[in-house]
């Protein structure tokens, strides 16, 4: 007899709340070899990826990893078991990828290797492409900067009972720790090779509370710039680094061996495709975006550098030119092709903020804009949202983070006409733990953008999201202190969407 979803919740959130602690209990634990956990992403109705790293001293070369994937907590009954070869040039990384599974269900899993067992994480796969799901509870987070604040976000986040998580970029930061920063980040330099990006994540992946949210739920995953370079756009750093295409490889290469991705997206040089769709039932279709890749350049640099700035219109005219993407002509292409109109949803996970944002009254092309997000891009922007209208699509949901605020929005196609329709919405999530502007700041602008609904600089945490055919439910959860690993946390606020009608209202 299959338990009932609230004993599937119960047994879920155990096994989350247990995780970390499990890994004290593993074999011969005097060389940890999970001590990095585990996790489990990119859910399909008949597999799920699941991933671990092995870890320790004087490691083989290649090492065999079993796995095993249960129906029950217990694992008593087994639905797949395999090897799979940990190889020291990929940092003896685990990439498992069992199939044949049953749609719309929850599933245990583990590893065993030198005499010792991981921790157990709980996973999900997606339903069948033709099913009627139940509601999906979801939540966005970015921007985990570990020298900024502790990861209490992350460990209210694994009870939060979720069947899925999207992380939205910035898992880790090439920066060199800031001054006065927390003692855990003490030595912490500018990453830019190969080493220097795996050690990285080896620090931010040593957290408890990290490795529980990743123990809770299956991920979806995009980057955003720190996980190579601040501001970097195609094959170009910031500071114009000659080397940049070797040092995106090694960033490329990093990223792909600490995540739940499959072995098919492994990256080639410094290539990787994270773009991806995943139809979750016949609820909600979910578009992947990258937008760092492909990009044009950042228009109107500081001297001397790439990246971004914040530029009044009149004075950077390149702002309007047509010819300009922030997905590249590909992905335009792609997102064009494969919107739903099956679904009541659509579903865009990318890394930014999506509304216009003006720091100056926009009035007769006076408007001030950070040239980094599609405030830098916008007839690339105007070109999205064109097909979103003409096309009628139902439920466009944008779903951000990258500016470490919380902002909720109306997207429209002309932010110039007061008379233009709401065409969708927008959740841009705050961070983890980076910090953001003083919220005065925010204030001052907030007049100047009247389609932004909420807009605070002052919050660290992420949102939680219930979605069902009628509904979209959204509560923003903020932690009491980001330097407190132990705080508590509230919801700042809750927003509704109405599947037939675009725009998001307080709740």
């Amino acid at each position: 007899m299959k338990p009932s979803p609230r004993r599937v919740l119960l047994q879920g959130a155990a096994a989350c709340i247990a995780a970390p602690w499990l890994l004290r209990h593993a074999l011969a634990a005097d060389v940890p070899r999970f001590a990095l956990g585990i996790a489990s992403g990119q859910p399909q109705a008949n597999g799920v990826v699941l991933w671990t790293m092995l870890t320790g001293n004087s490691l083989p070369s290649q090492v065999p990893v079993q796995w095993e994937l249960a129906r029950d907590e217990g694992f008593t009954e087994i639905a797949a078991r395999g090897v799979e070869v940990a190889e020291a040039d990929s940092a003896h990384c685990v990439h498992a990828e069992p199939s044949g599974l049953e749609p719309a269900r929850w599933y245990w899993y583990r590893f065993r290797a030198l005499g010792q067992q991981s921790a157990a994480g709980r996973t999900r796969t997606a339903p069948a492409a033709d099913a009627t799901p139940a509601p999906l509870h979801f939540a966005i987070a970015s921007c985990q900067r570990w020298d900024t604040g502790h990861y209490a976000a992350w460990r209210h986040m694994a009870g939060e009972q979720l069947d899925l998580v999207m992380f939205l970029g910035d898992y880790i930061y090439e920066y060199p720790s800031l001054p006065g920063a927390l003692r855990r980040t003490e030595g912490f330099g500018l990453v830019s090779t190969l080493a220097q990006y795996r050690a990285r994540y080896a620090t931010h992946k040593s957290d408890p509370a990290l490795q529980a949210a990743h123990a809770c739920a299956p991920w979806l995953l995009v980057w955003d710039d720190h996980e190579v370079d601040n501001d970097y756009a195609n094959l170009q750093g910031q500071s114009l680094q000659r080397n940049f295409a070797e040092q995106r490889a090694a960033a490329y290469r990093a990223y792909w061996e600490h995540m739940p991705f499959p072995k098919a997206l492994r990256p080639a040089g410094p290539d990787m495709r994270i773009t991806g769709r995943l139809d979750w039932g016949r609820l909600a279709r979910i578009h992947l975006l990258d937008d760092r890749q492909y990009r044009d350049v950042q228009a109107c640099p500081k001297n001397l550098r790439g990246g971004s700035n914040t530029v009044a219109l009149a004075r950077c005219p390149e702002l309007m030119d047509e010819k300009r993407t922030l997905l590249g002509a590909e992905q335009e292409r792609w997102l064009a092709e494969g919107w739903d109109t099956s679904r009541p949803w659509n579903l865009l996970a990318q890394q930014t903020l999506m509304a216009r944002f003006s720091w100056t009254d926009p009035a007769h092309g006076a408007g001030t804009y950070w040239t980094d997000g599609w405030d830098g891009y916008q007839p690339a922007r105007k070109r999205l949202l064109d097909v979103v209208a003409q096309r009628k699509l139902p439920g466009v949901v944008v779903l951000g983070g990258d500016v470490h605020t919380n902002y909720v929005a109306d997207l429209k196609a002309d932010y110039d006409d007061a008379n233009s329709p709401v065409i969708a919405s927008e959740f841009c999530g705050t961070s983890i733990t980076s910090l953001s502007l003083p919220q005065a700041r925010i204030d001052a602008a907030l007049p100047f953008n009247p389609h932004i609904k909420y807009g605070r600089a002052d919050q660290r945490g992420y949102m939680r999201f219930t979605l069902d055919a009628q509904q979209l439910q959204v509560a923003l959860r903020v932690v009491n202190d980001s330097l407190d690993a132990s705080s508590g946390i509230a919801t700042a606020a809750r927003f509704v969407v109405d599947a037939a009608r675009p725009g998001a209202a307080p709740a």
